[in-house]
C-alpha cells in the first residue's frame, strides 16, 4: 500500500550502522541452490595452491640434494616434479572457472528476475519516491559486483587464508626464528584491515548511490531529449550531468587513495620482514646453522604467500563493494507489498461501481496540508457511463488510480459489483477493470503486443474490433501492420495515435469496468467525433468512468458528475446540470471557448 512504500535512498549520514558479513549472508538464499559448484570451485582452487606450497619444498630439495652433491641425473625427476605441479596448478584454476561460471550466470538471471518481479509487485506510491536510475543500477552494475563476488572474492577469501595458514605453519617448521620475523606485521595488518573496512564501506555505498543518481540523470536526458533541444537546455543538462559525474569521480578517487594506502602497508611490511628474514638467513647459513636448501624452502614459500597477503586489500575492497550492492539489493526486496486479503468479498450483486467516504492524501504530503479527496460519495450505475469533470487539481486523476487499487484510499470504500476492491486479489481486479491514461504510453514492441496487453489472450478478432473503436486504422498503413514495432515509448507515432493505441488496449478485453482519463484529448474534432461515436456502442454493457474536459466527451456519458474541493459537487445529466450548477456551467463554458479557439 501507499503508506508502507518504501523512502528513497537513504544519504550516508542517515544509515544505520551496517556488517559487511552481514549482509553478505543474505546472499545464502541464491547461493544455496549451487553449493556444491562453489564447494568444487574452493576444493580446485584448494588444491591448486596447495600445488603451489609443494613448490618450495622441492627446490629445497634440489639446493641440498642433487646441486650440494653435484648430481645431475638426480636433477630430472625433481624438474619433472616442478612441471607436474605447474601444469597441475593451471588446470585446477582452470577447472575452478569452468565449475563456476554457468551456475553464478543463473544465480544472477535468478537475482535479477526476483528484483524485477518484485519492482512489478510494488506500489505506484514506490516508484514515485524513488528514482529510476537507482532502481536500473540495481538491476546492472549491483547484480554485475554480486555475480564477480561470488565468482571470485568469494572463493579466495576461503583459500587465501587457508593457503596463508598452511603456509605459516610450513615456514615454522622449517625454522621458527625466521618464522616469527616474517609474521612480525600480521598484527598491524590486521587492525589495519579492520579500520580500512569502516571507510571503504561507506565510500562504496556513497559511490554506488552516485552511480544510480547518474543513471538517472542519463536515462531523463534520453527520455527528454525532445523538449532539451526545443527549449535549448542541453547545456543545463550537461552541467547537472557532469556536476554528478565530478561527484562520483571524487568518491571513487577517495576510494582509491583508501584503497592505495592500504596496500602501500600491506606490501610494504611484509618486504621488510622478508628482507629481515633474508639477513638471518644469510648468517645461520654462513655458519652453518641452517642449509641453503631449507633457506630457499623458506623463502620461497614467503614468495608464494605474497599473493594471498596482497590481494587481501583487493579482496577485503571487493567484499565491501558486494556487501554494499547486496544492501541496495535488499532495500529493495525489503520494501513491504501491499498485503493480500484476509477476508472473502462479499458475493457479486450488479451494483456497479461505488464510492463511500473515500479520502486519499498522497504519503509524501505535508502534514499540514488537506486531503486531496475529502470525503467522494458516487454511484456508477451498472452499465452506465459517467462523465467525471472539475477543474485542474480537483483530483480526477488520482480518483481514477484509485479503483484499480494503483495507489490505496486512505479512507472510505470503493466496491465493484458490491465487493470491496481491497478484498479483492490484484490480478482478479485489474482482469475486470481496464484503464486508458491521459498520458499514452507504450512499450518497445509491435502494435499487437502494445494493445494485446489489456487482453494476453485475446484473438485476431478481438484486435481488430479493439482498433475499430479506437478508429486506429492508420495501423494497417505502418510497414508491418499490427506486427510494426513502435520504437521506445511509441514516440515514432504520433500523440493522437499513441493516444488511440491506448484506448484500443483498455477495450480489447471487453472489461466489465472501464476508467477513461480524457482519453481523447490529443484528437483533431473529425477523429474525435468518429472515436466518440464507437465508444457509445461499445460501452452500451460497461460501467464506465470518463475523465472529461469537452462537453463533446461529456456527451458519451449518461450522468455527469461535478468534482471539487476534494467532494463530489453535484450528478446528473448534462442538461440538469447545465441548469442547476454554476460550477458545471462555468466548467463547460471554460471548455467551449478553448475548444472553439482551437
Amino acid at each position: 500500500m501507499a503508506e508502507n512504500a518504501a523512502p528513497p535512498p537513504r544519504q550516508p549520514a542517515d544509515r544505520p550502522t551496517r556488517s559487511t558479513v552481514r549482509s553478505l549472508l543474505r546472499l545464502r538464499t541464491y547461493a544455496h541452490p549451487i553449493r556444491w559448484f562453489l564447494a568444487g570451485s574452493v576444493t580446485a582452487a584448494l588444491l591448486a595452491s596447495g600445488a603451489v606450497l609443494l613448490v618450495p619444498l622441492v627446490l629445497g630439495r634440489i639446493v641440498d640434494g642433487p646441486i650440494a652433491h653435484h648430481d645431475l641425473a638426480g636433477l630430472w625427476p625433481l624438474f619433472t616434479l616442478l612441471l607436474v605441479l605447474g601444469l597441475a596448478e593451471a588446470g585446477l584454476f582452470g577447472l575452478r572457472r569452468l565449475l563456476i561460471a554457468r551456475p553464478l550466470a543463473r544465480v544472477e538471471a535468478a537475482m535479477r528476475g526476483d528484483l524485477y518481479g518484485k519492482l512489478q509487485r510494488l506500489p505506484v506510491a514506490f516508484h514515485d519516491r524513488w528514482p529510476s536510475g537507482q532502481l536500473l543500477s540495481r538491476a546492472t552494475s549491483d547484480m554485475y559486483t554480486l555475480r564477480l563476488f561470488l565468482a571470485f572474492p568469494l572463493v579466495f577469501l576461503i583459500v587465501n587464508s587457508l593457503m596463508f595458514l598452511c603456509g605459516t605453519a610450513l615456514m615454522l617448521s622449517l625454522d621458527w626464528r625466521l618464522g616469527l620475523i616474517t609474521l612480525l606485521p600480521s598484527i598491524p595488518l590486521v587492525l589495519l584491515c579492520t579500520h580500512f573496512e569502516k571507510g571503504y564501506s561507506a565510500a562504496s555505498r556513497t559511490a554506488q548511490d552516485q552511480n544510480g543518481d547518474l543513471a538517472t540523470v542519463l536515462e531523463e536526458s534520453v527520455l527528454g531529449i525532445r523538449i532539451l533541444k526545443s527549449f535549448g537546455r542541453q547545456r543545463t543538462m550537461a552541467r547537472h550531468f557532469r556536476e554528478r559525474a565530478d561527484r562520483l569521480r571524487a568518491t571513487e578517487l577517495r576510494k582509491t587513495w583508501m584503497l592505495a594506502d592500504l596496500w602501500a602497508v600491506i606490501v610494504g611490511l611484509p618486504e621488510l620482514a622478508l628482507g629481515g628474514a633474508l639477513a638471518l638467513g644469510a648468517v645461520r647459513v654462513a655458519h652453518d646453522e641452517l642449509t641453503a636448501g631449507t633457506l630457499v624452502a623458506f623463502l620461497s614459500t614467503a614468495l608464494a604467500l605474497r599473493w594471498p597477503v596482497e590481494s587481501m586489500g583487493w579482496l577485503l575492497a571487493y567484499s565491501n563493494e558486494a556487501s554494499t550492492a547486496a544492501d541496495r539489493f535488499f532495500d529493495v526486496m525489503d520494501t513491504p507489498e501491499e498485503p493480500a486479503p484476509t477476508e472473502r468479498p462479499a458475493p457479486r450483486r450488479r451494483d456497479g461501481i461505488r464510492l463511500t467516504g473515500v479520502r486519499f492524501r498522497y504519503p509524501d504530503a505535508p502534514e499540514d496540508t488537506p486531503d486531496l479527496l475529502r470525503g467522494v460519495d458516487l454511484h456508477i450505475r451498472s452499465g452506465e457511463t459517467m462523465a467525471l469533470v472539475g477543474a485542474t487539481g480537483s483530483g480526477k486523476t488520482t480518483l481514477t488510480t484509485l479503483l484499480p487499487r494503483l495507489y490505496q484510499a486512505t479512507a472510505g470504500t470503493i466496491t465493484l459489483d458490491g465487493q470491496d476492491i481491497r478484498l479483492l486479489e490484484l490480478p482478479e481486479l485489474r482482469s475486470r477493470l481496464a484503464v486508458a491514461f491521459e498520458d499514452p504510453i507504450l512499450f518497445s514492441a509491435t502494435v499487437r503486443e502494445n494493445v494485446l496487453m489489456g487482453a494476453p489472450g485475446a484473438g485476431e478478432q478481438a484486435l481488430e474490433r479493439a482498433l475499430a473503436v479506437a478508429q486506429a486504422g492508420f495501423v494497417h498503413q505502418l510497414p508491418l501492420g499490427p506486427d510494426t514495432e513502435v520504437g521506445e515509448q511509441g514516440l515514432s507515432l504520433s500523440g493522437g495515435q499513441r493516444q488511440r493505441l491506448a484506448l484500443a488496449r483498455a477495450v480489447v478485453g471487453d472489461p466489465e469496468f472501464l476508467v477513461l482519463d480524457d482519453p481523447l484529448s490529443a484528437l483533431d474534432v473529425h477523429t474525435e467525433a468518429l472515436v466518440e461515436a464507437a465508444l457509445r456502442e461499445a460501452l452500451a454493457d460497461t460501467t464506465a468512468l470518463v475523465v472529461a474536459h469537452r462537453p463533446s466527451t461529456v456527451m458519451l456519458a449518461d450522468r455527469v458528475a461535478v468534482l471539487a474541493d476534494g467532494v463530489v459537487l453535484a450528478v446528473g445529466p448534462h442538461a440538469e446540470l447545465l441548469e442547476s450548477c454554476p460550477q458545471y456551467r462555468e466548467l463547460m463554458s471554460g471548455a467551449m471557448e478553448e475548444s472553439v479557439t482551437r
